[in-house]
């Protein structure tokens, strides 16, 4: 395997820039999950790693070699696409051994390394059959298989699960987990779905508007996102942001919504308040660090109930705070009518604050 780095990485067609100026490392071994909205540039970056289309700018290594002017086929890398491009006609041993019968490699080697690759995917007794006898799960495998038997340094995977149902996406995430641990393989892997970059990949790259927002680990990323616009994308459900402006100072230091409501804060989130452009402010706050009251209470929010969501274990209160939205998760057994009066408190200790003009996070002065 090996590392791949992408140092300034650019794709503009004239004024419009699909990735801009990108660096990042991804270390030998790592998976790494690029994500965001559709447009934000995930696609462009690994087909740029990949050789699919033209650097505009920029370095990409993988390995010690700089791949800018190779042809995909001469980069080493193994790409699992979104609809898994399998040969209707073939069986999935030749299927399997397609790439290997392209490289010229002797018939005995084929059989071990297709052999080896249905082994370590389970599809060994698929190897008979054609495509359209396989459910989406087991297509998935083999054309993750097809990129195993090639030994390539670097695996590149577009949205793969995206075609499967919820149910089977749940299992193949696992199993690519799986897949990546028992290899030790080096993974870029394009999804729009946040939930799969954080159960999976060791870091995650937050793109929005062809920029690299925020590179981290997922822990990191979902604890201290860099902005609002991580904030909200990280997590589900996502980041409750709630607009405001900084009163008082000290220990008296509040902020103040729109609606005319205060909430308190501490000492060290009025201090980080304070660098606030202009007194602008936007609260952040988790679903599960609210906490809901039905009365009120010292240093809790006024709002009213907008609607409730059951999902079985949890379920999610979303309260209006006049103009703003706040989801608050609580138990089942916490039974909440529409329209009713409720208090919010926010754990001060996990609390986020954002600058209301830029959009980046305070930090502690």
């Amino acid at each position: 395997m090996a590392q791949v780095v992408l140092r300034d990485v650019v794709k503009n067609y004239g004024d419009i820039y699909a990735v801009d100026h990108v660096s990042l490392t991804v270390e030998d071994g790592e998976f790494v999950a690029l994500v965001g909205p559709s447009g934000c540039g995930k696609t462009t970056t690994l087909n740029l790693v990949a050789g699919l289309i033209e650097l505009s700018d920029g370095e990409i290594f993988i390995g010690d070699r700089q791949v800018n002017d190779l042809d995909p086929k001469d980069r080493d890398i193994a790409m699992v696409f979104q609809n898994y491009a399998l040969y209707p006609n073939k069986t999935i041993f030749k299927n399997l051994a397609f790439p290997l019968k392209m490289r010229k490699l002797p018939g005995a080697e084929i059989e071990k390394k297709v052999r080896a690759a249905a082994k370590l995917l389970d599809i060994e007794h698929l190897l008979e059959r054609r495509p359209r006898e396989l459910s989406g799960g087991q297509q998935q495998r083999v054309a993750l298989g097809r990129a195993l038997v090639r030994d390539p340094r670097v695996f590149l995977m577009d949205e793969p699960l995206s075609n499967l149902d919820a149910k089977l996406r749940t299992q193949m995430r696992a199993e690519l987990k799986r897949f990546h641990q028992d290899l030790n393989a080096t993974v870029i892997y394009v999804t729009h779905d946040q939930m799969e970059a954080v159960t999976m990949a060791d870091k995650m790259a937050v793109m929005s508007g062809g920029l690299l927002q925020q590179y981290d680990t997922p822990e990191r990323v979902f604890e201290h996102p860099v902005n609002t616009f991580v904030a909200s994308f990280v997590g589900s459900p996502a980041m409750s942001l709630v607009p405001g402006r900084v009163v008082g100072d000290g220990t008296g230091a509040a902020i103040e919504g729109p609606d005319g409501w205060t909430c308190p804060l501490s000492d060290a989130n009025a201090r980080k308040a304070q660098a606030a452009t202009g007194g602008e402010i936007v609260l952040g706050a988790r679903h599960s660090t609210i906490r809901l009251h039905r009365e009120a209470a010292p240093g809790t929010v006024p709002g009213r109930v907008y609607t409730v969501e059951p999902t079985g274990d949890i379920t999610y209160a979303h309260v209006d705070l006049g103009s703003a939205t706040v989801v608050v998760s609580v138990t089942p057994d916490v039974k909440l009518g529409l329209d009713q009066p409720v208090w919010l408190e926010f754990d001060q200790h996990k609390l986020h604050l954002f600058d209301g003009k830029t959009g980046m996070a305070l930090a502690d002065a």
